[in-house]
């Protein structure tokens, strides 16, 4: 039986990164060892999109509100890019300080998180 998911964000600058999702992002954590964390994400979904190429994957958190997600996010320096509106969601941008980025956006659809 599946018990969960394990996300991989690889990173130019993993330290950077990981101070980001527990600093910034405010993600609890468990150190596997030697300092490499492993954090706890809320609940997610996953969709599978067509692609020609395959093999790429892309991470984007989700939130009720994304201009007061954007707004708390300024307060602590996070910069956004800048919000695109499309058919499935309004959606931004975070740079990690890795050089990376993940998505942040507010869904239009409905989503699965409440699913069991």
């Amino acid at each position: 039986m599946i018990s969960g998911a394990h996300v991989i964000v690889y990173s130019k600058n993993a330290e950077a990164d990981r101070a980001f999702f527990r600093d910034v992002l405010g993600f609890k954590s468990v150190d596997a060892g030697h300092g490499w964390l492993i954090f706890a994400l809320p609940p997610g979904e996953a969709a599978i999109h067509p692609s020609d190429e395959g093999g790429a994957h892309e991470l984007y958190f989700m939130c009720d509100d994304l201009k007061v997600e954007i707004a708390s996010l300024a307060k602590r320096d996070v910069h956004c890019s800048e919000v695109q509106e499309l058919r499935w969601g309004s959606i931004t941008k975070m740079r990690l300080p890795g050089g990376g980025e993940v998505g942040l956006y507010q869904p239009k659809h409905p989503t699965a998180l409440a699913l069991k």
